[in-house]
C-alpha cells in the first residue's frame, strides 16, 4: 500500500506504518490533506511521520477542541504571546470558552456554536458575580479573539479546512468616554490622599504628574531616579507578580523608553520618601526581599506588590471617600488632560506619555486638544475688542 495517494484534486491521503501492537497487529495512522504540489505533499507526510514515531499525533477526528487547546498552548501560544495576553487567554479560557467547547470535536464546530456562545455571554447571569447584566462588550469581543487565535492554527496546521469563527462577526465593542477628573476633582483626591499610607500618596501623586503606566510604576527602581536633576528614567514595566513569581520586562515599544522631568515639589517627595523606604529595608535586614531589587513600591519587606494591587486600593479609595468612580488608569488621562489645558504641547504630551506618535495622542485627547485650542483662540478676543475701543 503506497505511503502517498492521490484522492482528489489536491487532495492526498497520507499512511505512516507503525508496527505491531502487543496482539501482533498492523497499526496504521492515516490522514488526508489538501497540497497544491508533490513537494507539499512530501513536506506533510515527513511531518506527519514525525509526528507518529514521536508518538504525538492525534487524529483529527478524535481531536476535541480541549484537547487542542492543549496543544495550541504548547506549540503556540506560550512561544508567540506575550504574558499578559497569554494570562488573559488562559484565564478566559477556563472560566468561558472551555466549559462551552472543551468536549466539541474541532470538525465540528461550526459558525453557529460560536455565535450562539457570545450571544449566551450578553445574557443575565453569565457575568459569574452578583452584578446584573450579561458580559461587556469588551469581554465579549476577546472570547471572539481567543477562539479565532487558536482555530487559526488548527487550520494552519491542517487540522481543520475553514476557520468558523470567520464567518461570525466581531461583535461590537461600546467604547466608553473617558472622562478624567478635572483640577478640582484632584484637588480633594489628593487632600484625601493625606490621609493613606505612604506609598499609596507617593503612587498617586507620581502617576498624576507623570502620566505613568501601572506596570511602570510597579516596575520603578531607585536607581531609576536621577536625584540631581529630577529626572525618572521609564525603562522597565512590571509585568506579574504573583507566589514569588515576579516578571519585569522593557516596554513593548522604542516610544514607552523614555525620560520624564519631575516637578520641583515631586521630587521633594521622592527625596522623603526614599529615605523612608531606606529605613524600612535596614529595619527588615535580612528578610528583605530580592536584594536584586528594590522597587519604589512594594511591601514593606521589599516583596513586589501584585500587579492589580493599585487597582484594587485605588478602587476602595475612591469608593471610601465618595469621588467619582475612574480607573487607576484614568490617572493617566487625567494627568495628560491638565497638561493639555496648562496649553503643553500635544508633542510634548505624546513623549511624556510614551505613545507611539503624536497621533496617538490627537486620537485619545482629541476633544480635549479641541476644547483647549477654542480656549486659546478665546483669548485674542479680548486683544481685538481692547484694540476696537480705542479706535473708536
Amino acid at each position: 500500500m503506497a505511503n502517498i495517494q492521490k484522492r482528489g484534486d489536491n487532495s492526498w491521503f497520507l499512511t505512516v506504518n507503525a508496527g505491531k501492537d502487543a496482539r501482533g497487529k498492523y497499526v496504521r495512522f492515516t490522514k488526508t490533506v489538501h497540497c497544491r504540489t508533490k513537494r507539499e505533499v512530501e513536506s506533510e507526510y515527513a511531518k506527519f511521520r514525525m509526528e507518529v514515531e514521536a508518538d504525538e499525533y492525534v487524529s483529527p477526528q478524535k481531536l476535541t477542541f480541549g484537547a487542542f487547546v492543549e496543544e495550541w498552548r504548547d506549540k503556540y501560544a506560550v512561544k508567540h504571546l506575550a504574558y499578559k495576553t497569554l494570562y488573559t487567554y488562559d484565564s478566559n479560557l477556563k472560566t468561558r470558552i472551555l466549559p462551552y467547547f472543551q468536549h466539541l470535536k474541532l470538525e465540528e464546530i461550526k459558525p453557529l456554536h460560536i455565535l450562539n456562545f457570545l450571544n449566551q455571554l450578553e445574557k443575565e447571569g453569565s457575568r459569574g458575580d452578583k452584578k446584573t447584566g450579561g458580559l461587556a462588550s469588551g469581554t465579549i469581543e476577546i472570547q471572539h479573539r481567543i477562539l479565532k487565535n487558536i482555530l487559526k492554527r488548527a487550520v494552519e496546521w491542517r487540522i481543520i479546512k475553514r476557520n468558523p469563527v470567520i464567518d461570525v462577526q466581531k461583535p461590537k465593542v461600546d467604547s466608553k468616554e473617558i472622562v478624567p477628573y478635572n483640577e478640582s476633582e484632584v484637588e480633594q483626591m489628593l487632600r484625601a490622599l493625606q490621609r493613606e499610607p505612604y506609598h499609596w500618596r507617593v503612587m498617586v501623586t507620581l502617576a498624576l504628574t507623570t502620566g505613568l503606566r501601572r506596570g511602570e510604576l510597579l516596575g520603578l527602581e531607585w536607581k531609576h531616579l536621577d536625584f540631581n536633576n529630577g529626572i525618572l528614567d521609564v525603562s522597565q514595566s512590571m509585568i506579574h507578580a504573583l507566589k514569588g513569581k515576579v516578571i519585569v520586562k522593557s516596554p513593548k515599544t522604542k516610544k514607552s523608553i523614555r525620560k520624564v522631568a519631575l516637578p520641583s515639589s515631586m521630587l521633594k517627595e521622592l527625596k522623603e520618601y526614599f529615605a523612608y523606604r531606606i529605613q524600612e529595608r535596614n529595619d527588615v535586614g535580612d528578610s528583605w526581599y530580592n536584594g536584586d531589587w528594590f522597587f519604589m513600591f512594594s511591601h514593606p519587606d521589599g516583596q513586589p506588590f501584585h500587579h492589580e494591587r493599585p487597582y484594587l486600593w485605588f478602587r476602595q479609595f475612591i469608593k471610601k471617600n465618595g469621588f467619582r468612580y475612574i480607573r487607576f488608569h484614568d490617572l493617566r488621562h487625567t494627568s495628560a488632560t491638565i497638561l493639555i489645558n496648562q496649553g503643553v504641547h500635544a508633542k510634548i504630551i505624546s513623549e511624556r506619555l510614551g505613545h507611539g506618535s503624536i497621533a496617538t495622542t490627537m486620537n485619545i485627547y482629541g476633544h480635549a486638544l479641541q476644547t483647549a485650542d477654542q480656549a486659546a483662540a478665546d483669548k485674542f478676543e479680548s486683544f481685538f475688542a481692547s484694540d476696537a475701543t480705542h479706535g473708536q
